[in-house]
């Protein structure tokens, strides 16, 4: 066999100096000077060089993985064995109607549906397949309906940069109208006349900078601008209360938030402060009747706390305990109906629904016996109602969509996930480990394993990570997952600093200044499921994107012995570069995250003490499989390209080195369901691969 011969970047020296101090990048050539244009229409504005470098990749990629190609298929079509292709959700009532997603067999998008309250009559409102035809790339943004049924605003982005186009359609015809609102962040929000729809427009850096309000029926140049964010390190977003009596513009960034508010009645009122911004200050809103329900952790409290406040006089001297603080039992979201409130919140690490009657402020929960499952609170359209829904899964368990009558705590099963290739739970062991920590924390990590898997440590076993942004990875069904639980393989979650998983504090023992906690906890759970004898350091093969991209480039630096392969998506690993370039779309944003490099010379130095690109050193390295999309907004498609020209240039050793960037994508990689699932195979073949399991 030839042994193929892998790209080679050519190495463009050039000298940056920050704070005194000079580093020398060879690969900065790689990203694009009109890198807006390049996020715009992709692959054509791509200079030469760079596109013939990114090809070249891509081929050796192909050219690798290509015996793996029937394995790949095989796994393709277990995973889309497992989808019900005609699946749709249990469609949510609103006044006379029923609003629902359903899929077609071989169809790759949803169908937005509508039928009468009583299940008759359904009509396809919005049709995916049909849009998307002819694009290499669709992907739907919002979709919301007016208040009186008649209109629908729905955004779609069919080049992958998350750049929307709104459109407008009649729901009576089915038709949209001419109008075209460009460049937004996905959807809208209607007034409660319907008159008017309100979309927050993204600026030439994509930043979400500007709500726009638009008067149905005219054209969007003439839109009127009800706000301006001018800091760019904060985003934008308007929303609606659950009541739907208030318009929501939401400011905030990874710490920091502030809502202006709008009658819904009154759409051409000017937007009124809640509270002014405070550093280090988050808070949402809920109403319902003259009272604000507002989450925050305002007054040291740190896990959250809800307050009421008068919509009179909102600001934070009026603020008022409703739900105390209470440590370590971190409040998630509340949602405000008519006669009760429902919140969602952690306590020791495992999610909990609490239904508050609003009359006498009884409370009761909604709580599962699993050592490790997944709950979610799904808010629905109406708000006089004593129904929520919910969703439960665990990693052995399909999930599960129940209505619960909050005055009777009946339980309805509305339905389970079907599996049509089947699913046996009394084959599968799901567990929670706690790995210690070398400063004496203990990091949970959930497990999934078939019961015939030996754990004498000659088990392969695939070890996922995030730990970024306070974001808790749920112990949830997975039916991708299977594919290599069923060749033997222990499926792990690491829940590590940076997560919420164990508190408000665990998110924040895991950026900043302890951002290193994320990585450490990280091999300290590898090393915990080698002690224990699921898996072996040269079996464990480490996954995670974007953020969890960061995780496995800093812990394929710091621990290379540990793992056996390192499967990174989308990866954000030229953290220095990035965090010191401020005209980025998320760079300003994200110094509340990372530290701001650019005014502190301590965040400088401990960003460069880690970031995984400028620590990339002479030693050998486990296999990596990066994979980036070319049309990225989140993480630019040039940092896994600059990672691994680097450790091609760089590392010793023969391990197996691949990038696959996607031509024809971004942040999410392929748009359509069964087109992703065919990334999913080709990263599990990889795993299997380097495991000698393919």
């Amino acid at each position: 066999m030839t042994k193929l011969t892998p790209p080679s970047a050519e190495a463009r020296p050039l000298l940056l100096e920050t704070h005194g101090k000079t580093r020398q990048d060879d690969y900065a050539w790689l990203r694009a000077e009109n890198w807006q244009e390049v996020m715009r229409d992709g692959r054509e504005a791509l200079s030469p060089d760079i596109a013939a470098y990114l090809d070249a990749e891509n081929a050796y990629q192909e050219a690798i993985m290509a015996p793996t190609g029937a394995l790949q298929e095989t796994l393709f079509a277990e995973m889309r064995g497992r989808i019900k292709e005609d699946d749709s959700s249990v469609p949510s009532p609103d006044g006379d109607y029923l609003y629902g997603l359903k899929y077609v067999t071989g169809g790759q998008h949803p169908k937005f549906t509508r039928s009468r309250r009583d299940g008759s009559g359904e009509e396809v409102l919005l049709d995916g397949d049909k849009e998307a035809a002819g694009k290499a790339y669709f992907k739907f943004g919002g979709a919301g309906h007016s208040d009186d049924h008649r209109l629908l605003a729905w955004g779609y982005d069919d080049k992958g940069s998350e750049y929307y186009t709104v459109r407008i359609r009649d729901l009576a015809t089915g038709e949209d109208s001419a109008t075209r609102i460009e460049d937004t962040g996905g959807g809208g929000v209607f007034s409660a006349c319907g008159k008017y729809l309100f979309y927050v427009r993204l600026d030439a850096n994509h930043r979400p900078s500007k709500l726009f309000r638009h008067e149905i029926g005219t054209d969007p140049a003439a839109d009127v601008l009800v706000y301006e964010e001018k800091d760019p390190g904060f985003f934008m977003g308007i929303g609606r209360t659950q009541s739907g009596n208030t318009l929501l513009i939401d400011i905030h960034d990874h710490e920091t938030s502030e809502v202006w508010t709008i009658p819904a009645d009154q759409p051409l009122a000017a937007p009124k402060l809640v509270a002014p911004r405070e550093t280090g200050i988050e808070y949402s809103i809920e109403d319902n009747g003259g009272l604000y329900y507002i989450l925050t952790n305002a007054g040291d409290a740190e896990d959250f706390k809800i307050v009421t406040a008068p919509k009179s006089a909102p600001s934070r001297d009026n603020w008022t305990d409703l739900v105390p603080h209470t440590p370590g039992r971190l409040i998630l979201s509340h949602v405000v109906y008519k006669s009760f409130m429902a919140r969602l919140e952690r306590d020791n690490g495992l999610p909990r629904i609490v239904i508050r009657r609003l009359a006498d402020n009884i409370e009761h929960a909604i709580a599962f016996d699993e050592e490790a499952y997944s709950l979610g609170l799904s808010d629905g359209y109406e708000f006089d109602t004593r129904t929520i829904r919910f969703t439960y899964s665990s990693m052995t368990t399909p999930a599960q969509v129940y209505d619960y009558d909050v005055e009777t705590r009946e339980r309805t099963l509305r339905k389970e996930q079907e599996v049509p290739s089947g699913h046996d739970a009394g084959l599968y062991v799901t567990r929670r480990l706690q790995a210690p920590a070398g400063d004496g924390e203990t990091v949970p990590v959930s497990l999934i394993y078939r019961k015939d898997t030996p754990l004498d440590g000659s088990a392969p076993c695939l070890l996922y990570g995030y730990g970024s942004y306070g974001i808790s990875i749920p112990a949830s069904f997975n039916t991708n997952a299977l594919s290599l639980v069923d060749r033997g393989f222990v499926y792990a979650i690491a829940h590590i600093r940076g997560g919420k998983d164990k508190g408000f504090r665990w998110y924040k023992n895991g950026r900043r200044k302890d951002k290193k906690n994320t990585f450490t906890d990280f091999i300290a759970a590898a090393r915990h499921l080698v002690a224990e004898k699921f898996t072996a350091h040269d079996r464990i093969v480490a996954q995670g994107g974007s953020a969890g991209g960061m995780l496995m480039g800093a812990v394929s630096n710091m621990a290379p012995d540990a793992f056996a392969g390192i499967i990174a998506e989308v990866p954000f690993v030229d953290v220095l570069a990035t965090m010191l370039d401020d005209t980025l779309p998320l760079t300003p944003p994200e110094w509340p995250e990372w530290g701001n490099p650019v005014t502190d010379p301590e965040a400088y130095d401990y960003i460069a003490s880690y970031s995984p690109y400028d620590n990339v050193e002479a030693k050998a390295y486990p296999a990596i499989m990066a994979v980036g999309g070319l049309t990225d907004p989140r993480v630019t498609y040039w940092e896994p390209a600059k990672w691994v020209a680097k450790l091609r240039a760089t590392k010793t050793g023969d391990s197996l080195l691949m990038l696959k960037t996607n031509m024809e994508a971004g942040h999410g990689g392929a748009s359509g369901r069964f087109d992703r699932l065919k990334e999913v195979a080709l990263v599990q073949a990889f795993a299997l691969m380097v495991t000698g399991k393919a």
